[in-house]
């Protein structure tokens, strides 16, 4: 039964993996092209939020694959220029390195600040004193239960 399963799904998934299509541009050049590739792997998808331009196969992402080519080979822009031109439109968020600025100094340090505040946690609870042991009298009191229970 779990083979039969797993073959379903097996099928499932490459089924719609061929059913994704493939875009072709034509480059000049290869620099043109590594630059495409680039920018297509920088660029975060809009609608996706975790997957990049080249990995994504939204209508969007479509859409802006197809602008990136049209801004690099058509309109000749630098790398920079299509970034500041997609930050325009979508914000910082479409950077998966977005810049750094007064707005986006919590992005850039948080991962310090938790740092910190767990180096913090740790030490203290590293510097907690034992909690005391039982005493004389309560350790006699537990073996005659124990020896109590046996019987």
């Amino acid at each position: 039964m779990t083979r039969l399963v797993g073959l379903m799904l097996l099928l499932l998934i490459s089924h719609s993996h061929g059913a994704s299509t493939i875009e072709t541009f034509d480059f000049a050049d290869p620099e043109l092209r590594d630059r495409y590739q680039g920018l297509v792997e920088e660029i975060r998808c809009p609608k996706c939020q975790n997957t990049n331009l080249s990995g994504s196969d939204a209508p969007i992402a479509k859409d802006l694959r197809a602008t990136i080519y049209r801004l690099l080979v058509e309109e000749g822009m630098s790398d920079a220029e299509i970034r500041s031109f997609l930050v325009a439109r979508y914000g910082d968020f479409v950077l998966y390195k977005p810049p750094f600025r007064s707005d986006t100094l919590l992005l850039w340090f948080a991962p310090l600040i938790a740092l910190g505040v767990g180096v913090v946690i740790l030490v203290s609870v590293l510097r907690r004193k034992p909690m005391a042991g039982l005493s004389e009298d309560e350790k006699a009191r537990l073996e005659a239960l124990v020896e109590e229970q046996k019987r």
